[in-house]
């Protein structure tokens, strides 16, 4: 097992890594404000982020990856079309690779793991890149008939992942619509696509690759596991949960990752509220006792 500890030269390098590119972001915004940004660029950008970021989260990850609760054909059908809208690739996909980094977690085979390469700077900064991004653009395929057959004999989810392209444009097209609608302006609709749209997928895409990335290499491991898989705070709101990342891994298929006090995981509790609904049936809630026996020795 790799060792849970991250030395101080390696903390600091990571967080360069980490805060850099955030506090960039930041200092673009204010420039755009008032010329190419409106509050009805941000109330779509943050409607379409949420969909679509919990249908990554709640769907693809909770539901089709790990099977944490059951839901009945229309809310699975949903869930799956909604994460398509995050522009991450196809469920059947998506779940494939999720299911083999889990397999090989930080060791030979993970396909994103920032420990593949060494402990040194240099070593963890191709590690942060390779887990981030990196891997996308040099990876082996997973094999779909190994990591995900259920998948691939579900016949609403080969439709879903048919129609991949249609989700793809809606995703991207919906919010320059609605802008355009609700401004009755060219110019509105322009700017509800690019930051709705597509500054909205891309925001999506680097939360869920920082879980990927920052979430093995820094933060609280309160819970035993095989890898290095942490807790990073700053990230539990916009992941919807996903940044309480070392319970997810001692105990892949819970329905909520954060079980302390204080962890706020908006996913569970969208699960949860399905379950109220009628919706959703067998999840896979977290129990103390299970949670004492994961937990990390003091």
């Amino acid at each position: 097992m790799i060792s849970g500890r991250t030395s101080l030269p390696e903390h600091v390098t990571v967080k360069a890594f980490v805060i850099v590119p955030l506090v960039a972001v930041a200092v673009a915004v204010p420039f755009a404000w008032g010329w190419g940004l409106s509050w009805i660029d941000v109330g779509l950008g943050a409607f379409f982020f949420v969909i679509s970021g919990l249908g990554v989260t709640v769907g693809y990850h909770r539901l089709f990856t790990h099977g944490s609760f059951k839901a009945n054909r229309a809310l699975r059908v949903a869930l799956a079309i909604a994460g398509s809208f995050a522009a991450q690739g196809q469920v059947t996909t998506w779940v494939a690779d999720h299911r083999r980094h889990h397999a090989f977690s930080d060791r030979a085979g993970d396909p994103h793991s920032p420990w593949l390469f060494g402990t040194g700077p240099r070593a963890l900064a191709k590690g942060f890149w390779h887990a981030h991004m990196g891997w996308l653009f040099d990876r082996e395929v997973t094999n779909s008939q190994r990591f995900a057959p259920d998948l691939l004999a579900d016949k609403d989810i080969r439709m879903v992942d048919r129609l991949f392209p249609l989700w793809i444009a809606m995703s991207l097209l919906l919010p320059g619509i609605a802008g355009g609608l609700i401004t009755w302006s060219v110019w509105g609709g322009v700017t509800a696509f690019f930051w709705a749209g597509l500054v909205r997928v891309g925001l999506l895409h680097h939360v869920t690759w920082s879980v990927n990335s920052i979430c093995h290499m820094i933060g609280e491991r309160p819970f035993t596991s095989r890898d290095k898989a942490a807790n990073f705070w700053p990230l539990a709101i916009f992941s919807f949960g996903e940044a309480w990342h070392n319970l997810h891994h001692a105990d892949p298929t819970c329905a909520r990752h954060g079980v302390l006090r204080g962890q706020i995981d908006i996913s569970a509790r969208v699960i949860w509220l399905f379950e109220k609904l009628g919706w959703a049936r067998d999840v896979r809630w977290p129990t103390s006792a299970r949670l004492d026996r994961l937990a990390t020795a003091k």
